[in-house]
């Protein structure tokens, strides 16, 4: 048994990813290493041919075919292959890129093929894997190119992928893992790491109660709470305020961002707010901690 993407860090080059919003590349055989990118705010659409089991939210859905799948980027996944016989094509994509020019207001999420609560994978037969892999390789064919007006056409390519899989029926045979406990419990460690660090002061910090982290996992609030504390020990309310005050210290440290700032940033309405959040679980207020740390 083996996990991964199937391709070597190497053949990804993010840094075009984050210019111009699209990286389509060739999944083969897995690698020894897997594949890393440093920010997970990108859709990805996969056509894979394989025996897998793939983890979404908290449900599992086994695989052995040709498939279609779709990543939200707000939910955590990992794959589980189950062979060497692992190959197709897969495209990372912002939400912009899609949007283009911005005639299409609606955003991605809204889409059935990446909202929260749904089965985003389609079993292919021949005709559709033979029509749909086309399509990639016209993608990745053209972004290969130097014709000028190349991300309109992909853009193009992209949508008519999206339009042909509406015509489709999801892969409806999931289950629930054996420990469902310890998966809920990952997922919402692994999706509170996501949201950070905070890299601007413009950025918002997107969930900050377990309501909200439940509603984006498409479980209910009392099962995450309940799972979180089961599995860590923790209430689930106690991990994202960690998170938070450990996100403000790294902030008041070593950036010049100012308090208010700052507290924006991370989800405060007012500096009040933040500087009696601060000083209630650290004893200090956050002017004293930058200047501690100045002093030092």
């Amino acid at each position: 048994m083996s996990t991964g993407s199937g391709v070597s860090p190497v053949e990804l080059n993010t840094s075009d990813l984050k210019l111009r919003g699209f990286k389509l590349y060739e999944v083969r055989q897995p690698q020894q290493t897997p594949l890393l990118y440093s920010r997970r705010d990108y859709y990805k659409v996969s056509i894979m041919t394989t025996q897998c089991v793939i983890h979404y939210a908290n449900k599992s859905i086994e695989l052995d075919g040709t498939y279609l799948f779709f990543s939200n980027p707000h939910i955590p996944y990992s794959m589980e292959l189950r062979t060497d016989q692992h190959q197709g094509y897969a495209c990372l994509f912002s939400e912009e890129f899609v949007k283009g020019s911005g005639e299409r207001s609606e955003s991605l999420q809204q889409s059935p093929l990446f909202q929260l609560g749904g089965t985003p994978v389609f079993q292919l037969d021949e005709t559709q894997a033979a029509y749909l892999t086309s399509i990639f390789q016209k993608m990745q064919a053209e972004e290969n190119t130097d014709y000028p007006f190349k991300g309109e056409l992909i853009r193009t390519y992209l949508q008519l992928l999206i339009h042909e899989t509406l015509h489709l029926q999801p892969y409806e045979h999931s289950f629930q893992p054996k420990n469902g406990a310890a998966r809920i419990a990952s997922l919402f460690l692994e999706l509170l790491e996501r949201l950070f660090p905070l890299e601007s002061p413009q950025q918002r910090l997107a969930l900050k109660t377990p309501q909200e982290f439940a509603d984006r996992l498409a479980v209910h609030v009392n099962s995450l709470n309940r799972a979180v504390k089961e599995i860590t020990g923790k209430p689930t309310s106690a991990h994202i305020t960690g998170r938070i005050l450990d996100e403000a210290k790294a902030l008041l440290q070593h950036t010049d961002w100012s308090v208010a700032d700052i507290a924006y940033s991370l989800g405060f309405e007012y500096p009040t707010y933040f500087n009696n959040f601060f000083k209630k679980h650290t004893g200090s207020t956050p002017l004293a901690c930058r200047k501690a740390v100045s002093a030092a």
